[in-house]
């Protein structure tokens, strides 16, 4: 198995989890929240293909797909185009609603693109440092591991409150 193999196959997973919290649920489902101050499928699955959106194409050194593919305008959320959910409120979290189609339409198209950056690393990218702003200094590999991490949580926090979902 290869780092494209592997990488390609963690962010695989993270989409089918993602297209199993979501689809075929109504904007009222995804909307849903168990507890006022809890978040909801769409702002999960939204929020995790944003934080991918963002650092993937951070370290690409090319433009997000929310902004640079429509995504953003398609979504017409009141909140501001960068976006990502990090800090968000509780009323930030409501402000998040969307169709499944468009919360999994944006997401494959997160993965394609990050499919598109993973086959151009070799191994030794991995170590590239890419921000300094902590100590250690962040690598690529460790940015990328993170982003995994942190959606595949989001992720099954999603399927979590599909369960939860009134019947």
């Amino acid at each position: 198995m290869t780092t494209f193999d592997l990488l390609t196959d963690a962010f695989g997973r993270i989409r089918e989890n993602a297209h199993e919290a979501a689809r075929g649920l109504s904007t009222e489902q995804l909307t849903y929240r168990p507890t006022p101050d809890a978040n909801s499928i769409a702002w999960l699955v939204w929020h995790l293909t944003r934080v991918q959106d963002d650092h993937i194409n951070d370290a690409a050194g090319t433009p997000q797909v929310w902004t640079a593919d429509g995504w953003a305008e398609r979504f017409d959320l009141p909140l501001p185009a960068e976006s990502t959910g990090f800090g968000h409120s509780s009323s930030d979290v409501a402000a998040v609603t969307a169709t499944a189609s468009n919360l999994l339409g944006y997401h494959d198209a997160v993965y394609d693109r990050t499919v598109e950056y993973l086959k151009t690393l070799n191994d030794d990218d991995l170590s590239r440092v890419i921000d300094e702003n902590w100590n250690p200094p962040v690598t690529l590999g460790v940015r990328l591991v993170s982003v995994i991490g942190d959606d595949m949580q989001h992720a099954g926090q999603a399927a979590y409150v599909r369960g939860l979902l009134p019947r």
